[in-house]
């Protein structure tokens, strides 16, 4: 439909094709999410507004140091890290995470850590995730070793 076909519709065709065309992006391409918590400080602060890039991993699985929406409950969305991968062993050592015995160069982490967590196996079809503010007990954390199939997308800026 070009722009003069739009314009020529009666207004109320042209405010439901927006309407449709606006819930559709919400639902299948952006969706608007709300940033709130300290998990992920500094890289994203307590609060604020992002969009989930719902189509980031169509075509190819995140990548190691990748920021990922996963969902949490229902709508809601959590943002990590992703730090290993499927047949990967992940531990954290003094505060440093391990893969496969070789550190990892995190930059995004500012905070200091003294996390001491055993080294564990991810599962096929597992990635292991993690938020950036590691000067939280790891506890408080919610992350750790999640199914592919709750990945989201990814925060698109």
């Amino acid at each position: 439909m070009g722009k003069r076909a739009f314009f020529a519709l009666p207004p109320w065709r042209r405010l439901v094709l927006v309407a449709a065309a606006t819930a559709a992006t919400c639902r299948f391409v952006l969706t608007p999410s709300l940033v709130s918590g300290e998990s992920m400080e500094p890289t994203y602060g307590r609060r604020g507004v992002n969009a989930v890039f719902r189509l980031r991993y169509l075509l190819h699985p995140p990548r190691r140091g990748d920021v990922v929406a996963m969902r949490y409950h229902g709508r809601a969305f959590l943002l990590k890290r992703v730090l290993a991968f499927a047949g990967e062993t992940v531990e954290f050592r003094d505060g440093r995470c391990i893969v496969d015995g070789v550190p990892l160069d995190e930059p995004y982490v500012k905070f200091p850590c003294d996390w001491d967590l055993p080294p564990r196996l991810v599962a096929p079809g597992r990635i292991y995730v993690m938020g950036d503010n590691r000067s939280m007990p790891a506890e408080a954390h919610v992350g750790g070793e999640i199914s592919l199939s709750r990945l989201a997308g990814a925060p698109l800026f």
